[in-house]
C-alpha cells in the first residue's frame, strides 16, 4: 500500500511539474511565436497578445480536459465499464442542441434575439447539457438501474443529434458554427471562461473526491455495495450530478473534445493502481494535461494556422485505446 501510495504521489507531481512547463511553453506558441513573450515587457501589444489570448487560452485547455478526465473517471466507475465516457448521459448531444436553438434563434424575431444574447452561447450549450441529461433521467426512471439510465443516455444522444441536424439543415447559415462547435476549440476561451470552470471544477474535484467511497464498494458488485450500507440511489443521484456538471461545464466553453475523458483515467490506471479517491484526483490532472498538451500541438503544427484541437484529441485518443484494446485482448483481457 505504501508503494502504490508513492507511485499515485510520484504520478500526481510529475502530472502538475509537466503541466506547469506546459502552460509557460503556452504563452510562446502563436501566429507571432515567441518573440512576443520576449518583448512583452517593452511592447504594449505584444504583453496583450500573451497576457489576454494565450495565457488563459493555455490554462483554459488545461481546465476543460481537467473537468472531462474528472468526468470520465466518475463515469467509469459508475458504470463500471472501462470504456465509458463523460457523453454518455446525452450531455454532448444537448449541448449541440442548445448551440443550435440559440444560433438559429439569431434574428428571428427582437423578443429571441435579446433573450439569447442574455443567454449567451455559452450558457445555452451548458442548459442544453443539462437538459440532456436530466431528460436521460426521467427516461431511465431514476438513477437505480445502471444498464437502464446507459441505454436511456444512448437514446436521447441519438435523438437530440437528429433534433440539432434538422435545425441545422433548416438553417444552412448555422452549419460552420455547429461544424466548429462539434470538432472542439479553445481559441475563444478567455479568463473569464477559467474562472468559471476553475470553480466549478473545484466543487466537482470535491464532490466526486466525497462519493468516492460508492465507486469502490460499486467496484466490488451493487450487492457488495449495499452490504456495506451505502446509500446507492442517494450517492448515485450525486455521481450524476458531478458527471452532468464537469460534462457541461466543459462542453459549453470548448465544445466536443473527443477522447479525453475517456483515455486519462486509463493512462492513470496504467501506471498506477489505486483507489477511485486518488483516480479521480490523478485522471484530472491527466486530463488537463491531455487536452493542453494536444491544444498546443493544433496551434504549433501548422503554424500559423491551427487545426480543430478535437481532430488531434481524436485521433491520437483514438490510436492509444485502439493500441490498449489490442495489448489486453492479447493478454486475455478487455
Amino acid at each position: 500500500m505504501k508503494s502504490e501510495h508513492r507511485r499515485a504521489l510520484s504520478l500526481g507531481i510529475a502530472l502538475m511539474v509537466l503541466s506547469a512547463a506546459l502552460i509557460v511553453l503556452g504563452a510562446g506558441i502563436g501566429s507571432t511565436g515567441f518573440e512576443s513573450v520576449f518583448a512583452a515587457h517593452r511592447d504594449p501589444v505584444a504583453l496583450q497578445i500573451v497576457r489576454d489570448i494565450r495565457l488563459p487560452r493555455t490554462l483554459g485547455a488545461w481546465l476543460a480536459g481537467a473537468l472531462l478526465g474528472l468526468a470520465g473517471a466518475v463515469a467509469q466507475g459508475l458504470f463500471r465499464n472501462p470504456l465509458a465516457d463523460p457523453y454518455l448521459l446525452g450531455s454532448a448531444s444537448g449541448a449541440s442542441l442548445g448551440m443550435a436553438v440559440a444560433l438559429s434563434l439569431f434574428g428571428v424575431s427582437a423578443a429571441s434575439t435579446l433573450w439569447v444574447v442574455r443567454l449567451g452561447l455559452t450558457g445555452a450549450a451548458f442548459l442544453g447539457a443539462v437538459l440532456g441529461v436530466l431528460l436521460t433521467l426521467v427516461l431511465a426512471r431514476g438513477v437505480q438501474q445502471t444498464l437502464r439510465l446507459l441505454l436511456a443516455g444512448v437514446i436521447v444522444g441519438v435523438v437530440l443529434g437528429a433534433a440539432k441536424d434538422l435545425i441545422t439543415i433548416a438553417s444552412a447559415e448555422i452549419l460552420q458554427a455547429i461544424q466548429g462547435f462539434m470538432l472542439g476549440s479553445t481559441g475563444l476561451v478567455g479568463w473569464s471562461a477559467c474562472g468559471v470552470m476553475g470553480a466549478l471544477g473545484l466543487v466537482c474535484v470535491l464532490g466526486a473526491w466525497a462519493l468516492a467511497p460508492v465507486l469502490d464498494g460499486l467496484a466490488l458488485g451493487e450487492a457488495t455495495a449495499s452490504s456495506l450500507g451505502l446509500p446507492l440511489g442517494a450517492m448515485r443521484a450525486a455521481l450524476v450530478a458531478v458527471l452532468a456538471l464537469a460534462t457541461g461545464t466543459a462542453v459549453a466553453q470548448t465544445g466536443l473534445i473527443a477522447f479525453v475523458g475517456l483515455a486519462a483515467p486509463h493512462l492513470v490506471r496504467s501506471a498506477v493502481k489505486t483507489t477511485h479517491a486518488r483516480l479521480i484526483v490523478l485522471s484530472t490532472a491527466m486530463g488537463g494535461l491531455l487536452l493542453m498538451a494536444a491544444d498546443l500541438l493544433a496551434r504549433w503544427l501548422i503554424a500559423p494556422q491551427e487545426l480543430p484541437v478535437g481532430v488531434l484529441t481524436a485521433v491520437l485518443g483514438g490510436s492509444y485505446l485502439l493500441w490498449l484494446m489490442h495489448r489486453r485482448s492479447a493478454r486475455g483481457g478487455f
